[in-house]
């Protein structure tokens, strides 16, 4: 499912916050821990074609595996990534 707010800010959200969920449920970690690696020890990431690598794409996991992912695209990379992180928790099972 993609949502989209009538008023945002980046109309190139309506790409990048699918391709966060993507990257992050094919990494099987949040996709700013790739962006961290690009911008530390692993510059060589950014070679990986088809994936955006930004915060903000938080993936789903159940029972160690992965059922999806959330992407979010606003105003800053730190909302980016608090609002995913939400969105999943709010999906927890308790």
């Amino acid at each position: 499912m993609q949502v989209r707010m009538d008023n945002a800010l980046l109309p190139a959200g309506v790409e990048l916050a699918p391709g966060k969920a993507r990257t992050a449920a094919l990494f099987r970690r949040p996709s700013g821990a790739i962006e961290d690696a690009i911008n530390t020890s692993r510059p060589a990431a950014l070679s990986a074609r088809g994936f955006v690598l930004m915060r903000g794409g938080v993936p789903i996991i159940v029972d160690g595996h992965v059922v999806g992912a959330i992407g979010v695209s606003t105003d800053t990379p730190i909302h980016d990534e608090d609002i995913a992180k939400a969105g999943a928790a709010a999906l927890e099972t308790k």
